[in-house]
């Protein structure tokens, strides 16, 4: 899967276009919730070595929330590593082009919805509180 077949994809089921926070890393986009504005997609370049692999090389890899219960066994796939630059109890590093399509798409959507759950918990919370 390329960076930009993963962002169609995005865009398609969720209606999320990516955004560009940082000035000096222009080629990492995030993907937000439009309410809560929680990440649930980082796509990102690092070098291989970052992740463990030899070589210096550039590759692309997309930031994903997971159950931690699916991880142990997630990061003994192909193209699945300890999350970079993120807590790895909770994230997960794929490389788009080493990991299966299939997979990579099934991952965005456990991902999005690990990270929507808040926005519907405070919703509930805050109509709760109203009538209290």
């Amino acid at each position: 899967m390329t960076r930009d077949e993963l962002q169609r994809y995005i865009f398609d089921h969720y209606s999320t276009e990516p955004d560009y926070p940082w000035a000096d890393a222009p080629n990492h986009a995030v993907f937000r919730h439009g309410g809560n504005r929680k990440w649930f997609a980082l796509v990102l370049d690092v070098p291989r070595n970052k992740l463990g692999l030899p070589g210096t090389q550039m590759i692309d890899v997309v930031n994903l929330k997971c159950d931690p219960i699916l991880i142990g066994s997630l990061r003994k796939e192909p193209g699945i590593f300890p999350a970079y630059h993120m807590n790895k109890a909770n994230w997960i590093s794929v490389v788009l082009a080493d990991a299966d399509e299939d997979e990579i798409k099934t991952l965005t959507d456990i991902s999005f919805n690990l990270t929507i759950k808040k926005l519907a918990t405070n919703k509930i919370e805050n109509e709760n509180k109203g009538t209290l």
